[in-house]
């Protein structure tokens, strides 16, 4: 009873700074700041997956979300200026639009199961497949290495693939930017213009 009570305190101290953060995201104007509280939300939603048990997706997040991402927002900040123009016109179209996906997305919560039930659909049909195929078809005693090495190996290349991709075209815009520069610092400069 009290390390229930323990880990849903830890969880919702968890979700309160996941709030907090998003809030100081969506509020800063100073892109270095923004860069930096994404890859703080990253971290603290890896502690979340942690407590919920799934340490590799906790793993992945933080490896990704809190280190790659933020890595690749940094050199991407080298193309553009250090804080955002502020919006001349606040729009209410995108805001409503939002909230109609939030209550639609809650919406198709009602019927579920409560959270870590047996009666899950889960539980009952693709559960005991990948027990039993981890097992005796691809022998792998570790049954989540066996899911994303194989069940999902197409799905795990791909994000693979994309953030290759995304690195790949930081790196291009950065390389770019710089040769723009140094062609700019060997142009002969009008009468007139400062050094």
């Amino acid at each position: 009873m009290g390390s229930g009570i323990v880990n849903v305190a830890v969880d919702i101290s968890l979700m309160t700074l996941l709030g907090i953060t998003a809030i100081g995201i969506v509020r800063s104007r100073h892109l270095f700041a923004t860069a930096m509280l994404s890859g703080i939300y990253s971290l603290i939603s890896a502690a979340l997956f942690v407590t919920l048990d799934a340490v590799d997706v906790a793993f992945t997040e933080a490896a990704v979300g809190a280190g790659i991402s933020t890595v690749l927002m940094l050199g991407a900040m080298t193309l553009t200026r250090r804080t955002e123009k502020h919006a001349i016109k606040l729009s209410v179209g995108p805001f409503l639009v939002t909230v109609a996906i939030g209550a639609a997305l809650i919406y198709g919560t009602v019927d579920m199961p409560p959270f870590g039930s047996t009666e899950a659909a889960g539980f009952n049909h693709i559960v005991p497949e990948y027990i039993e195929g981890s097992r005796n078809d691809i022998q792998v005693p570790n049954i989540v290495t066996s899911i994303l090495a194989s069940y999902r190996g197409f799905d795990t290349l791909g994000e693979v693939a994309v953030i290759f991709a995304a690195g790949i075209g930081v790196m291009f815009l950065i390389g770019r930017r710089r040769r723009d520069d140094e062609a700019d610092d060997g142009a002969p400069r009008e009468k007139g213009e400062d050094a």
